[in-house]
């Protein structure tokens, strides 16, 4: 197997060199997490085999890759709940690798797993107000009326209990939720998976704006085309690697990627 393609483009330079020849241009003062060579493990199943990646502050980024490539597992090891067997994470610039995951958490990142986990026997204004916490740095930029304004629906739903909202109300109030905790890094994991057509508008639309407010953001999902629209740089990840990195109008311009490592 060929080794894994690393391409990171500065985008000053990318105004004057083509995307081939411009340099990698990563300083790990300015970054808010770096991941640097994890390997972890399923028992003896080796599913991370070296990934690599950064995020700077206010930067959204994806990873993309067909199902089984490693996606979420880099996820659950960023965040301790599968801590890698090698490699190192930092956050701001400390060393979070064998943290447990309830600090890691606390250091400002929010985490939205596939599967939801809202408390179903809670109404949607309880689910909201136990999550509520300042940020690390005691920012309480997401009270409860600026995180409704963004989530009308939940506004309409207050009372309702957490198992009376639809898939998709239900996740809208997963991220709401992730919001309440004042977060520096949101990380949302298939977000959008097997919602209705309006529902995943309406959820690209509010990550848009969470992206406008500052917040950096990691991105699993299966739609390539949202990805490219609102993520500044994307990872291609196959059989637990890196294969590609670079920027969304990159990635536009290289349809053979698509094919090769994303089924379109």
């Amino acid at each position: 197997m060929s080794s894994p393609i690393n391409h990171l483009i500065d985008p000053a330079a990318a105004c004057t060199k083509s995307p081939s020849s411009a340099t990698p241009t990563t300083n790990s003062a300015e970054l808010l997490l770096q991941a640097n060579e994890l390997h972890t493990y399923y028992g003896d199943s080796h599913i991370l085999q070296g990934i690599s990646l950064s995020i700077r502050p206010g930067e959204t980024i994806s990873l993309m890759g067909r199902n089984g490539m490693g996606k979420t597992t880099t996820l659950r090891s960023l965040l301790g709940l599968t801590p890698p067997r090698s490699g190192s994470v930092f956050y701001r610039g400390q060393e979070t690798t064998s943290w447990p995951t309830y600090k890691i958490i606390q250091q400002g990142i929010a985490y939205v797993p596939e599967d939801r986990g809202i408390f179903p026997n809670l109404s949607v204004h309880e689910n909201l107000i136990m999550a509520a916490r300042p940020g690390p740095d005691g920012r309480n930029e997401w009270p409860l009326q600026r995180v409704l304004e963004y989530f009308p629906r939940l506004a309409e739903r207050i009372d309702n209990q957490g198992n009376q909202l639809s898939g998709g109300e239900q996740q809208m109030l997963t991220i709401a939720r992730a919001l309440m905790t004042n977060p520096d890094l949101l990380i949302l994991d298939e977000a959008t998976e097997g919602l209705a057509p309006l529902f995943r508008r309406e959820i690209w639309s509010v990550i848009r704006d969470i992206k406008d407010t500052g917040i950096a953001s990691i991105i699993v999902d299966k739609d390539i085309s949202a990805l490219l629209s609102v993520c500044d740089r994307n990872y291609i990840l196959s059989k637990g690697q890196v294969v590609w990195e670079g920027y969304s109008y990159q990635l536009k311009q290289q349809p053979e990627l698509h094919k090769r490592y994303l089924g379109i």
